[in-house]
Order: structure tokens, then sequence, then C-alpha cells
């Protein structure tokens, strides 16, 4: 339930929240928007007419901060036009491999595909409770790792924008990546030839939602790296992830995914703590998406 505009409550049915009388995406109280989020680990609002400009305002207005992908094109203060390929793309939480991850991931659709094309969502919720449990007590005993190599230019332009453009790419140096990389108490970094770096980021499997206690199997184990190095992701102790264990989470996060049909001026926000998105395989290319993210 979600109070629009001092409106009588509106139903969510099947994550749509349809659009009473004609209300705007800024008419959206910011805690009843939240409260249904925590329910539903995502939101898909139809009917509001939205515009990109709609978009990233609304987006600013409800965030404390935002994250982002430098390798990607901006579109507006926090909007970037998403465009990894065509092929299909697994699940996945955005950034989830980075210790730089998003409470929320935003979408927001201009151009509806004609046909297929859709984005996935998967509540690692309902995959948690679908894995075996000698999975599920695998997990809960060992963290996973992920680590990376990362080009100079990329971990510069990512400081860049964190900083709000505050120094020159040239001004950048390691020392304000390791001011960064030390927020985080498991994330460290190797220095490599060409002041390239190798990122290494320890993080549960299943973890405590932005919203509840509960555990969630939300996480990167399955997701793509469309502009950068395929990170390495192992147990803290070294070993692999079995390929009967990956096949498992293949098989239950197969059966708990859904599709979202996109509409034209749609805005799709994820607990990206919760739910796990991803893509079938793009079948139309004037579909065109934008995305963001943030903390709250």
């Amino acid at each position: 339930m979600l109070i629009i505009d001092k409106n009588p409550l509106v139903d969510i049915k099947e994550n749509i929240v349809a659009n009473p009388n004609n209300a705007r995406v800024d008419d959206l109280e910011k805690t009843a928007l939240f409260e249904a989020l925590s329910t539903h680990g995502y939101l898909i609002l139809r009917g509001y007419e939205a515009t990109l400009a709609d978009f990233n305002g609304f987006v600013e207005r409800v965030s404390a901060s935002f994250s982002l992908d430098p390798a990607r094109e901006f579109h507006g203060n926090v909007a970037q036009k998403v465009d990894a390929g065509f092929d299909e793309v697994g699940l996945h939480c955005e950034n989830g491999n980075s210790p730089f991850w998003p409470d929320l991931a935003w979408f927001y659709c201009q151009v509806a595909a004609s046909h297929g094309s859709q984005t996935t969502v998967c509540d690692g919720r309902e995959v948690w409770h679908g894995l075996s449990d000698l999975t599920r007590e695998l997990f809960l005993k060992n963290d996973i790792v992920y680590s990376r190599k990362v080009e100079e230019r990329a971990w510069k332009e990512f400081i860049y924008h964190s900083m709000g453009g505050a120094l020159s790419l040239e001004a950048i140096t390691l020392e304000h990546l390791h001011g960064l990389i030390n927020s985080s108490p498991t994330a460290s970094i190797d220095v490599l030839e060409n002041n390239a770096v190798r990122y290494y980021y320890r993080t549960p499997a299943a973890r405590k939602t932005l919203f509840c206690e509960n555990l969630s199997f939300a996480n990167s184990i399955l997701g793509p790296s469309y502009n950068y190095e395929t990170p390495k992701i192992e147990f803290v102790n070294g070993e692999k992830i079995t390929e009967e264990v990956i096949a498992e989470i293949q098989h239950v996060t197969s059966s708990k995914t859904k599709n979202i049909d996109w509409k034209n001026g749609d805005i799709a926000i994820i607990d990206n703590t919760r739910v796990m998105h991803g893509r079938r395989k793009i079948e139309d290319s004037k579909r065109e998406i934008y995305n963001a993210l943030s903390y709250i």
C-alpha cells in the first residue's frame, strides 16, 4: 500500500504501482515509498508519464547520496544509459562485487522494446529459502571474496565523480584511492604496473537487507562484467565455488526470476541489498533504458 499525494491507499499488484488521478512522481511520499519497497523488494511506477529529467529529479529528491559506473554515459546528474551490449545478462546486485555497493538500483524506460528484451528480477529472500540446507550452511560459514584488476583511468574516474569533480583527474593519486578503500573494513588493494590496481572485497553471499534483518541471497556470483575484467570469485579460504553449487544457485534463481515488461515512462526501484536483477537477450535494439544508483 502506498500513499500518493494525499489520495487513499493504492493497491500494489505484481509490484506495479499504478497512477491514480494523474499524479506525478514528485507527488510520491518518500516514507511511504520506502515502506512499500521494504515489503515488496522492488516497485514499478507505471502511468506517471515521467521524463528523463523527472527521473533524475526523483532519484535526487529521495536519496542521500549517489554512486555510479564511470564507464557509462551520463544523462543528467545521476542517470546513466544502460549499454551493456545485447546478450543476456546474469543476475547480480548493482556494484555488488565491489565495496561501493549502493542501497538502491533505479531504472527508467524511455523507449520500451517491442518484444522480449526484459529486465529480470529475483528476490534473494526467496532464493535463500529455496537453497538446500547444505548450501545455506556452506555460505553461512564462508564469506566470498571478489577480486578484479582495474586500470588507472577507471579508478581515477570513479574517484573524480565520487568527489563531485573537486579534483582534476591529473590531481587524483593512489592516496585518494587508499582513503576511499580504507573506509571499507573488508576491502583492500594491491598496486600493479602502470598504477593499475587489483582490489579485494570480502562479503557474505547472504546478507541482512536494507529494510530487514532477514537474510537474502543477494550477490553477484552469477553476474556480468561488461566494461571491466571478469572478477575472480572464491571463498575467503581460497577455495572455489564448485560447479555443483553454481548449478544449484542457477536452478533456484531461475525458478524465482520474474520479468519486467517495460512500458514507456516506467520507473523501477530495486532494493539492491535484497533483489538481484539481470536481463533477457536484447531482441529490439531500439530499447532505451537508464539507471541510477543511490544510498538512502
